[in-house]
Order: C-alpha cells, then structure tokens, then sequence
C-alpha cells in the first residue's frame, strides 16, 4: 500500500511538467487516431504513472461495438492502446446489444484484471451485469457471461475497490432502488447483500477519502442531464446520509451524468459523460475538480483547467477566424453562431482552404493546450491537420456541433514559442474541414 502511495504521489508530480489543461465537453483527439476519444461511460485504473480510461465505442451508434482503452500520463493526452471487447456474431456482445459503463478492477490474489459492466437487450429488457478478465489492464478480455446480481435487476454500474482490497458492484435495481453489493474474493461473482438506498438513482460511482465513503449518482432522466447527487457513510454498510446535490443546483451538474471518480494524488475528479442521444458519437466528457472536504462534496465549472494545480487554466487571447489569412479556397462564412456573426469556412475542400492566424502570442515557452472554436454541420467528425510554427502537422478531429450554428471547441496540445505564434489549419486531401469561428490561446 506504501508503494501504492508512492506511486501515485509521483504520477501526480508528473502532470506538473506540461502546461496542459482539460477542456469539459470539448472534442478529444486522440494522439494516434486522429478522431475524438470513444471511451464512453468510462472508469480509470492507474498502473504507476499511467493511467487507462476504459470505456464504451460508439463510433458507428448505440448498439454495442467495442470496449476501448486509452493511456496517458498527464490526464490531457490519450493514445489508443486497442480493444478490450469486440463485438461478436451473437451472444451477448453480438449485434444490437447493450454493453455499458466497463469499469476494472485488479485483484491480487488471482492476479487478474477484472471487468465489470451492464449487459442488456436493445430494450433494455434483461438487466444484468457481465464479467470479463485479462492477465493486463489493457490488454485482450475473455468475457465469462452475465447474471442478474442475487437474482435483481442491474442497469447502470460501478465497482468500488476498498482499502482492505475487498471489492463491491454498485448496482441499479428499477425495482428496489441502487444497491452495494460484496463481491467474492476473486470478484468474479456477487457474494453478498451490503446497502440498498430504496430511492431511485443511477450512474453509481464510489470514492473513499479520510475514512469517508462518498457515493454519486444520477436521478432517473433518461439520456437527458439533472442535478446529480451523492450520498456519505463512514462505513459501506451504512447508516448513509441522505442525498445532496454536489454542483451548482439548476445547472445539471454542467449538463453532465456521473460516470467515474478519480483520485488524483490528494485531489479528486469527476468524470461525467456529456450524452448527445441522437447521436452518441458526439457525446463528450465533463472531467472538473471535485472538492471532498468531510463529509461534503462540491464541484464548479471551468472552460478549461489545469490537472497540475486542480485549479482554472490560463486566461486565453481570442483570434477571429474571418480576419486570419485565407488562402486556396477558404473564405469569410455567414455562422450565427460564431463570435461576430463570422468564421473562416471552406476549409479543405477540392481546393484545400486554409487558414492562417500569424499573430497568435504566448508569454511564455511551453507545451500548452490551444482551443479551436468552430462549427461542424455534418451528422459526422470532421478533420483538419493544424502546424504551429511550421511544426509537424497534427490531425485534430471536430465533433458535429449540437445544430449547426452553436460553436464547439476542440483542443490540441502543442509547443509554443515566448512571442508569436504563427498556427495554420488546413486539410489537403479533398475532405471538408470545420468552420473556424476562433483561435484561443493561453497567454502563460
């Protein structure tokens, strides 16, 4: 546990490096696929200095494709690493099925990782929980099968790994209410009954810090965001105190769903999922500190912020995309939407329309994360290949935006120099770019 400790002190040192910040609800582009992060409904395990976001692809829909990992060790940039579970030609990761909320954990008896995560019907009419485990966090899962936990319903799932190694599923019973249920010693099964809240909440997940276990969860609102709640007990098995909302109340904890929360050194973060129900690709992450103070849990909202110093991110220059350098077929494009009524559209194209900031200043040398302000109509992820100070050109991936005329953000994370910065935004292989509302660039 000592080593545990130690590890974990010297994986948050590390985020200190890099001036890199978290945007919530943003498009995430992977370092090594070029497109928006698919881990869906996720949890984090840290092995060292390294972190794996485990979660759900929804790439191509709804139904069931893949469970994803990524690795990172600053919590800002993610790599694919592969698939844990794919879909198969039947059973229950075959076609048009539910596999939600993966969540693993390790247990060092067996030395096994362990998956956890709900398995359903496309009408959501079974209600169980599936059970997969791998020799690696990331590597390849062989999938055991499903169960209705001590023979109740199980929707929207979590796991909780105690101090004393024992584990336990958090699961949603329609029917009953959200339960906490003791896993066996090799966490393949459920052994026993621990707590069950007869109010009707989803979206479960666990942390324990100074003695105090917090629980999180979501009221019953469909894809749609609510106020989130959490609950606190100085023992797992209760007396829990009654439920409170943990975010500014009316604001549907920033338009978020509970999905996972992670120790970060002494600091804590949520992990929400942003749903978009028509179109579950486009669905983003709200990752914000969490502050755990006794028995009280709260958490603001931030454009972007730090993971380093768990506080906000740099104040940012804006530059208007329609008074940039356009050149090859980019021009000026009515968008309602954008800052000034204007953005630099025809991106890419035939013509391979690019666009050009020259002026864009920092005060200071270093790895920063630069927000692009844009709007995508497609019902699809577009791309743009962005170089800073004619540097190596990245492939950053722009999530449809929620009708065409609202700006998203998308962010990457590149050197810059003290001075100016000269960042250009093009695609030159007949693909349409995004309209580029603005450049946001933190001046430290």
């Amino acid at each position: 546990m000592a080593l545990f400790r130690l590890l974990a002190v010297l994986s948050y040192a590390y985020l200190a490096i890099a001036s890199l910040q978290i945007v919530p609800g943003g498009t995430w582009t992977a370092t090594n696929t070029g497109a928006h992060i698919q881990a869906h409904g996720a949890g984090v395990f840290q092995s060292g200095s390294t972190y794996y976001l485990i979660g759900e692809d929804h790439t191509s829909g709804s139904a069931f494709q893949n469970v994803n990992c990524y690795s990172s060790t600053d919590l800002v940039q993610w790599t694919y690493v592969g698939a844990l579970l794919t879909r198969q030609s039947n059973g229950d990761l075959g076609p048009n099925r539910v596999v939600e909320r993966p969540k693993v954990i390790h247990n060092a008896n067996t030395n096994q990782y362990v998956m956890y995560m709900h398995i359903d019907s496309s009408s959501y009419g079974e209600a169980k929980v599936g059970v997969a485990t791998s020799s690696s966090v990331c590597g390849v899962y062989t999938y055991r099968g499903s169960f209705q936990p001590l023979g109740y319903q199980s929707r929207d799932m979590g796991l909780f790994q105690d101090t004393d190694g024992s584990a336990y599923l958090l699961s949603e019973d329609r029917v009953n209410g959200i339960r906490i249920d003791k896993l066996s010693s090799d966490y393949l099964s459920v052994a026993s009954a621990t707590y069950l809240w007869p109010d009707h909440i989803e979206a479960p997940a666990m942390i324990k810090k100074n003695g105090v276990y917090f629980m999180f969860g979501s009221h019953l609102t469909g894809w749609d965001p609510n106020d989130n709640v959490y609950s606190t007990s100085t023992s797992i098995s209760g007396p829990w105190s009654s439920w409170k909302t943990f975010a500014t109340p009316g604001s549907n904890t920033y338009s978020s769903q509970t999905g996972y929360i992670l120790p970060v050194g002494s600091n804590t973060m949520y992990m929400g999922d942003r749903w978009v129900s028509s179109n579950l690709q486009a669905s983003t992450y709200i990752w914000l500190p969490l502050t755990l103070s006794g028995t009280t849990a709260s958490m603001s909202n931030y454009v972007n912020w730090r993971p380093d110093t768990f506080g906000p991110g740099p104040s940012e220059t804006q530059y208007e995309g329609e008074s940039a350098a356009l050149s090859s077929g980019a021009k000026t494009v009515a968008c309602s939407g954008c800052s000034g009524g204007e953005a630099a559209g025809y991106i890419g194209g035939s013509a391979h329309g690019a666009v050009v900031f020259g002026s864009a200043t920092s005060t200071a040398a270093t790895k920063s994360t630069v927000r692009i302000k844009y709007e995508n109509g497609d019902s699809g992820q577009r791309y743009a290949d962005v170089s800073v100070n004619g540097g190596t050109s990245q492939r950053v991936a722009f999530l449809p935006t929620v009708d065409g005329n609202t700006s998203g953000s998308s962010s990457l994370n590149v050197q810059l120099n003290s001075g100016v910065n000269t960042v250009r935004i093009s695609r030159s292989d007949g693909g349409n770019g995004p309209d580029v509302d603005r450049l946001m660039v933190p001046v430290s």
